[in-house]
């Protein structure tokens, strides 16, 4: 997986871009000195989740998060302390852009400054197993409500199709042929195939992995 100076996670709300932005941006801070995660999640802010928020501050990852959090505000603006990442070349910065278009219509004022610097990534991350992400319309007109909303085009997607706790290798292994379909149907490439890092921990179980599994990307899972 390329890392880009900024990456966008954007999905149905569900999906489990959570997660994935938080395990995304602690693989990132290995390779960058200054990271930052902003959440633009309205509906299920990462914040809430302490074992998340204690591990990036661990890494000495910077949070931002919105003010209008939870609140009736139909486009919030983007946290003034993340307009650092479309100004400074030397950060790193990882966008959880939520589960509606109200973040998307945040990002949107700025699409400009994003797509005018170093290379993005805004990745559909997609989940078999939610009800509004199971079928290829469902994500043809998700991925068209985002990119209208943002005004950024996607660049990939990731398939993170999970059961949380109850997800099997088998379940995620299940869905390789979904992901592909999804790939050429929204003509976008598979980026990454995320992967609860508790499912692969024998040899065995981690050789079947990436036999089955295109971009194999092992993520931890957080509970709100």
């Amino acid at each position: 997986m390329r890392l880009a100076r900024v990456t966008v996670f954007a999905g149905h709300f569900g999906s489990g871009k959570t997660s994935l932005a938080v395990a995304y941006a602690l693989w990132a801070k290995q390779q960058k000195d200054r990271v930052i995660l902003c959440d633009l999640d309205i509906v299920n802010p990462y914040f809430r989740m302490a074992n998340a928020v204690e591990d990036l501050k661990g890494a000495g990852i910077r949070l931002v998060t919105s003010r209008f959090a939870n609140t009736n505000v139909e486009a919030p603006a983007i946290p003034a302390e993340a307009l650092a990442l479309f100004d400074d070349t030397d950060i790193t910065g990882i966008i959880d852009l939520g589960g509606d278009d109200r973040g998307a219509l945040a990002l949107g004022r700025y699409a400009g400054l994003l797509r005018s610097g170093d290379a993005y990534e805004m990745l559909l991350v997609i989940n078999q197993f939610r009800p509004l992400t199971r079928s290829f319309s469902d994500l043809y007109e998700i991925k068209n409500e985002i990119e209208t909303a943002s005004k950024v085009g996607f660049t990939g997607i990731v398939n993170n199709s999970n059961l949380a706790a109850e997800t099997t290798l088998q379940d995620v292994i299940a869905t390789a042929g979904f992901a592909t379909e999804a790939s050429k149907k929204l003509a976008l490439p598979l980026k990454m195939t995320a992967l609860d890092k508790r499912l692969i921990q024998s040899e065995e179980a981690k050789e079947k992995a990436l036999l089955a599994l295109d971009e194999l990307f092992p993520i931890a899972l957080y509970k709100n």
